[in-house]
């Protein structure tokens, strides 16, 4: 395994301030982090924004799986910055960013006023806001690591018990349930409309042709992938692929570990499905995230009710071009 300093990094900062009192501990975190994340902003060929739950982890499999293939490296370890290039400088240096949680909101206050940021490619990973939502409850009631939990909670108005708080209480909470996704993504929506070098690309568009998907990141980013690596890629990264990987412990991150194999919603590959938040609520309240949807997401994603697509994403920039 090639040495990351980036993750070196990461372990030092939050290794250091443990033993810290937690007021202490939470505002020495946020500032070392967010300065760590944005050196690696600058240094990055490609930022990949995605908020948690919106299936950014098997896209950096992906990208992991393609890149493995085409320069012939290990897929272990699934990138998140230097990954890749430490074991092979060809390949490219990401900053993977909600660029709104945290500390990582930094990086989406700066990207269109940086002039170190604004030139970086900028890739942003689209999912409908109700499967991103209630999937995102299970993240963080039941995986989302100590150390994030609590960044999270100091710069909420009105924090939550993750222990005691039910799956709608935490949907329709203002600054982490469905509302605030929904805000994230038309944030994300006015700041593409400021910047040149970006695709869009949307997980269900990524779940019913994921070779097409993958051609069109690989134009993206510089380097066409043949349709053999592309193949490998989505076959590695499948579904059923991931789910046994998991459970075997293939891979070294830790967010992809297996929690607990007794409880299947504590799994990092949960269900994947397209829609699937209405399986999980009931009929009026899957109306609600229907209605939230209609009306306040910014209607160039192109996501409609019931988890439905109407359409391509439109109006916003897409590599050189607009869609």
């Amino acid at each position: 395994m090639a040495f990351s300093r980036d993750r070196s990094l990461r372990r030092a900062i939050l290794g250091s301030t443990a033993v810290l009192p937690r007021p202490l501990r939470v505002a020495m975190r946020y500032r070392w982090l967010l300065s760590l994340q944005l050196q690696q902003a600058r240094r990055a060929d490609c930022a990949l924004v995605r908020h948690p739950k919106s299936g950014g982890t098997w896209l950096r499999t992906l990208i992991t799986r393609l890149y493995a293939v085409r320069y012939g490296l290990p897929s272990h370890r699934v990138v998140r910055t230097d990954e890749l290039h430490a074991l092979d400088a060809r390949a490219p240096v990401f900053v993977s960013t909600s660029g709104r949680l945290s500390w990582e909101a930094g990086f989406g206050d700066r990207v269109v006023v940086d002039p170190e940021l604004r030139g970086k490619k900028l890739l942003l990973l689209a999912r409908h806001p109700g499967d991103i939502a209630v999937s995102w409850y299970l993240q963080f009631t039941r995986r989302t690591s100590a150390f994030k939990r609590e960044l999270l909670l100091a710069e909420m108005g009105e924090p939550i018990d993750r222990e005691r708080i039910d799956r709608w209480s935490f949907l329709t909470h203002p600054e982490i349930g469905l509302p605030r996704v929904i805000d994230y993504y038309n944030e994300w929506h006015e700041r593409l409309a400021a910047l040149k070098d970006t695709l869009v690309l949307r997980y269900e568009d990524l779940r019913s042709d994921t070779a097409a998907e993958c051609a069109r990141l690989g134009a993206f980013l510089g380097t066409p992938f043949s349709d053999a690596e592309i193949r490998d890629a989505v076959a590695f990264a499948s579904f059923d692929s991931l789910r046994e990987k998991e459970q075997s412990g293939y891979f070294d991150n830790r967010s992809l570990t297996l929690r607990d194999a007794s409880d299947p919603e504590t799994r990092k590959v949960r269900r994947g499905r397209i829609g699937g938040f209405r399986d999980d609520l009931e009929p009026d309240q899957a109306d609600w995230v229907d209605e939230q949807v209609e009306t306040r997401l910014a209607p160039d994603f192109g996501y409609g009710g019931q988890g439905r697509l109407v359409g391509p994403p439109r109006g916003v920039v897409a590599g050189d071009s607009r869609v």
